[in-house]
C-alpha cells in the first residue's frame, strides 16, 4: 500500500472532496447522528468550519483519503474517507496534529467508541465529558487531553 503524505489545503478549491470524505466518514461511523443534525453539519462544513481551522490532507497516490483541522491546540476535526479506514491515514493525521501543531486536546463525541479508544491508544485520557455537543445538540462529548512529557521528566 503506498505511503500516506501529509500537506496543507488547497483551499477552496478542494473542499468539495473534503467534504466528500466527511461524508462517507460520518456514513461509516456516526450512527447515531440524526440525518437532518447530519445534513447541517455537512452543509456547513465549507462555509463555516473549514476556514476556521487550519486543514491537512492526507492523501495515497495524491488522492485525498483524509483530513484533519487544527484550531490552536484543539484537534477540532480528523475524518477518513471509509474505504481507508484502518490504513494508517487517522495515526498519520494525528501524529501531525501532535508534532507539527502541537495538539493536546480533541473532544469526541461519545457514541463514537472506536474514535474514542483511537485516541486513548495514542495517549489521550478522558479529562472531561459535556451533555450536549458544541452546537447544543444531543450528543455528548468526551473531553480529551495529551499529556505532553517534559524535558524535566
Amino acid at each position: 500500500m503506498p505511503a500516506v503524505k501529509i500537506r496543507p489545503t488547497l483551499g477552496p478549491v478542494e473542499y468539495p472532496s473534503l467534504v466528500a470524505i466527511w461524508r462517507r466518514a460520518v456514513d461509516a461511523t456516526h450512527d447515531f447522528l440524526d440525518d437532518a443534525d447530519r445534513d447541517q453539519i455537512e452543509a456547513r462544513l465549507p462555509a463555516d468550519y473549514f476556514p476556521a481551522v487550519t486543514l491537512s490532507v492526507a492523501e495515497r497516490d495524491g488522492r485525498p483519503v483524509g483530513f484533519s483541522g487544527v484550531h490552536g491546540d484543539s484537534l477540532e476535526m480528523l475524518f477518513v474517507d471509509a474505504t481507508e479506514r484502518g490504513g494508517g491515514v487517522g495515526s498519520a493525521l494525528l501524529a501531525h496534529a501532535v508534532e507539527l501543531q502541537g495538539v493536546t486536546r480533541v473532544d469526541v463525541n461519545e457514541q463514537n467508541g472506536p474514535a474514542a479508544a483511537f485516541y486513548e491508544r495514542r495517549g489521550f485520557e478522558v479529562v472531561g465529558r459535556s451533555e450536549r455537543d458544541d452546537a447544543g445538540r444531543p450528543y455528548p462529548l468526551l473531553h480529551l487531553s495529551l499529556d505532553r512529557p517534559t524535558a524535566q521528566r
